[in-house]
């Protein structure tokens, strides 16, 4: 055991199923409680997804992150669904996620803690257990992992083997994801990797051409006075993450592993707890708390100073560096009101956490013709006055969280190509939650260097 972890103390009173004496919220009731527990217990026999040490490895890049000494970059889908576990979609996805990383490489000059948000997004909250349609009234829609989107009465039951399709899903998600990296994906002297034919009608195009067109300079000029090609060029490391909702399936993929103490959330590298379910007592902080992954907590305008302290108290007793991430989510016309005294409440309890803005889920509104969609004015807005906030009050904004997709969507209004009301009709696929498309996510990694070197930092 390290020098660190000789001063880390492993939860006292907790068991990976301690949280079932708490009161669990966003939870789906299965009709066949039997049935639940065959599935949840088939699914703490399958392998893991991730490994002790990939976590460990991430845990020691969030330290470095909170340190000022790399960027966090976490995007995705904001619900994954079934029909979209495809080899096409999965590249995309990682395809968006590395070029973004490579426009915040060049322009921040740090590494990049690259994370996606899937292999595991199949859980969703919702605001009601219920949804009422011309009379009808049928469980919400939970997410693939629940249940079905179609109003049936069928669709709607919560069916306990979606937990295995849920993981045979992010297996198989996993496997490609390695493949692809560990096969060259992200290899910089491979330029078709890296499909460009987004930017054609861009006005990003000649920037991004000549970010891509810098660094393939840099790595020759590097090979040239090297004599050798470095291996790092051609590999990158890459994370995987999602809400940690559904406590059955997380509490089976909780396990030990030899030659570690404690246990790790076996299915994700980076878990998150929502603000829907982040209460002091609850079933959610109760199953982390004694988990050692790092951890992303979810903070909105309707925390209290008191509140997340009690959190960073609970989930967090040593301090441990690079064990929380805490995401805030405002909104652009509350988080300058509302971030500035959680900041000071977290230095008054002296964990070091990394900080990083979701400009997404508080910039959410309904257009007249009944589309959920998002602004890209607001959400460059937020994360312009979040940079600002943190420098203000001596802090650090280290990183952004986004709903995004390689597809080429049009969910969110506004960005570079100017996306109207009249435009969200013509390609709105999201089940859940509108997402930045490929052009509007490379422009605002884009815009958060201009940001960041406006701060001088």
């Amino acid at each position: 055991m390290s020098e660190a972890l000789k001063t880390i103390t492993p939860a006292k009173d907790w068991a990976p199923d301690s949280w079932q004496r708490k009161t669990a919220g966003q939870q789906a009731t299965y009709p066949d409680p039997k049935a639940l527990d065959g599935a949840v217990y088939h699914l703490s026999q399958m392998p893991p997804l991730v490994t002790s040490w990939e976590i460990l490895t991430l845990k020691e890049q969030i330290a470095e992150a909170q340190a000022g000494k790399r960027f966090f970059l976490q995007g995705g889908d904001c619900a994954e669904v079934f029909g979209e576990c495809e080899p096409s979609i999965i590249a995309n996805r990682l395809k968006v996620l590395l070029q973004m990383s490579l426009v915040l490489l060049h322009g921040l000059e740090m590494p990049v803690v690259r994370i996606g948000r899937f292999a595991g997004q199949y859980a969703k909250p919702r605001s009601e257990d219920t949804e009422t349609r011309d009379g009808l009234t049928l469980p919400s829609y939970r997410g693939d992992i629940v249940n079905s989107p179609e109003f049936t009465p069928e669709a709607r039951t919560p069916d306990p083997s979606r937990l295995l399709t849920a993981f045979s899903c992010s297996a198989m998600t996993m496997n490609f994801v390695r493949a692809l990296v560990d096969g060259g994906f992200a290899d910089l002297h491979h330029p078709e990797y890296w499909d460009l034919g987004w930017v054609e009608h861009s006005p990003l195009a000649d920037e991004f051409h000549r970010i891509a067109d810098s660094i393939g300079q840099s790595v020759r000029f590097m090979e040239t006075i090297t004599g050798q090609q470095p291996g790092s060029l051609r590999r990158v490391d890459f994370f995987t993450s999602h809400e940690a909702l559904h406590l059955h399936y997380e509490q089976a993929m909780a396990r030990r592993v030899p030659r570690q103490w404690g246990y790790f959330n076996l299915s994700t590298h980076f878990p998150w707890i929502g603000m829907r379910t982040a209460e002091l007592d609850g079933a959610h902080v109760e199953l982390f708390r004694g988990l050692r992954n790092p951890l992303g907590i979810k903070i909105g305008a309707g925390m209290s100073s008191d509140w997340l302290k009690g959190l960073l108290r609970t989930l967090n007793p040593d301090n441990e560096a690079g064990r929380i991430v805490l995401i805030h989510r405002m909104g652009a016309n509350k988080v300058g009101d509302h971030l500035p005294a959680l900041i000071e409440a977290v230095k008054a309890t002296g964990s070091p956490v990394l900080w990083v803005c979701d400009p997404m889920h508080g910039n959410t509104e309904k257009t007249a013709s009944g589309y959920k969609t998002r602004r890209f004015s607001n959400i460059q807005a937020e994360v312009e006055q979040a940079f600002d906030v943190h420098a203000a009050c001596g802090s650090r904004l280290g990183g952004v969280h986004l709903e995004l997709t390689g597809e080429n969507v049009t969910e969110c209004i506004g960005g570079a190509r100017e996306l109207a009301e009249q435009d969200l009709q013509r390609c709105y696929k999201t089940t859940v939650d509108p997402r930045l498309n490929y052009e509007q996510a490379i422009e605002m990694a884009m815009l958060v260097v201009r940001k960041r070197r406006s701060l001088g930092q």
